[in-house]
């Protein structure tokens, strides 16, 4: 179903935008911060930001140095 495969393409997408935006709003704060200050600076959902960064995590893109404040690898 083309229709179907767009959704999935559309909605992949969106994903790897969100996590660039979250990856890209951890390296700007220069400083380790928590998903709080995440979806605050990045204006993005909380839940949205809580999932990226656990992609970003398995993919080894960021690393906690304190319990749950986090930082670009």
């Amino acid at each position: 179903n083309p229709i179907s495969k767009l959704y999935t393409l559309n909605s992949k997408l969106l994903n790897i935008m969100e996590k660039a935006k979250v990856l890209e709003t951890i390296k700007a704060a220069g400083e380790p911060i928590n998903a709080g200050k995440v979806a605050e600076l990045s204006g993005l959902d909380r839940k949205i930001v809580d999932k990226a960064m656990k992609q970003l995590k398995e993919e080894g893109e960021i690393i906690s140095p304190k319990r749950c404040y986090w930082t670009a690898k």
